[in-house]
């Protein structure tokens, strides 16, 4: 295993997306110190991050669930930083309502392969076949247009679809939730396997410190997250960091880390992942 040497840098992957500008903004900005280290960011759409992670680019990066499953050989799930709680999960959301025994002939807009959002949507909808994959902040704009029948939103879309005229379909961390009684399991942090265990858990105590030195401030972090935000509206950047920064962000307790074991268990069952 690497061991970290005096003024080491380690690229830091995460999305451009209000909770993790607002989780990160202490530790990029040099407020929050971790030893001799110094973090390289890097700032990517989840999707992106999820394929950069097959070929172990970043040291520590953001991932989706579902990515972070299919990599945790060689990623270690950190306790803190992650986006897991109870109504936030994706939404499904259409022009007009669509009976769900149809949604299998239903073209889906999907905010990414290894997304969270899509093993959600196998799990609950297995029949649906004709999925477009894009980037997050385009699919209401494709359901919105026509080019697909419905459509998965996360992120900042949550909170603005109905803007474009579409209505919710479905509720898929309402669902997760009523099947398993668990947070819905987003997001993670996860750092390569090669570094040391110790370095990991530093790393976990910069995060906390960072959401902690936010919370005590959020106006000095508006700028920043302004800055990589597809979203202005304040009201809208304030719920969206309500929303999927809490407690689980600080750790992930006993109740994360089951949700993430029943989303592996399930996904293993319905034979998505191996």
């Amino acid at each position: 295993m690497s061991e970290v040497n005096p003024d080491s840098e380690l690229t830091l992957g995460y999305s451009p997306c209000p909770n993790d500008t607002f989780i990160f903004h202490g530790l990029v900005s040099g407020s929050v110190k971790i030893a001799n280290i110094r973090f390289r960011e890097q700032l990517h759409d989840v999707e992106t991050l999820n394929a950069m992670a097959f070929s172990q680019q970043l040291d520590v990066t953001k991932l989706s669930f579902y990515a972070y499953l299919a990599v945790k050989d060689n990623y270690r799930l950190l306790s803190s930083g992650g986006a897991l709680g109870y109504g936030c999960g994706p939404l499904v959301v259409a022009r007009k309502k669509i009976d769900p025994g149809k949604l299998a002939s239903c073209r889906v807009a999907v905010p990414g392969r290894w997304t969270t959002a899509h093993l959600l949507l196998q799990l609950w909808a297995p029949g649906v076949k004709w999925k477009h994959f894009t980037t997050y902040e385009r699919v209401c704009r494709l359901v919105a247009e026509g080019e697909v029948d419905c459509g998965v939103v996360i992120h900042e879309s949550r909170f603005t679809f109905q803007r474009q005229g579409l209505m919710e379909l479905a509720d898929l961390g309402a669902w997760w939730q009523d099947q398993t009684g668990l947070p819905v399991p987003l997001g993670c942090i996860a750092v390569q396997r090669r570094h040391r265990r110790s370095l990991a858990l530093a790393i976990e105590n910069g995060i906390r410190e960072s959401i902690g030195m936010s919370r005590s401030d959020p106006e000095a972090v508006l700028p920043y997250i302004r800055q990589h935000a597809q979203e202005m509206d304040r009201q809208v950047l304030e719920n969206h960091v309500r929303t999927f920064v809490n407690q689980f962000s600080i750790d992930l307790g006993d109740k994360g880390r089951a949700a993430v074991e029943a989303l592996e268990k399930r996904a293993i069952e319905a034979g998505i992942l191996r």
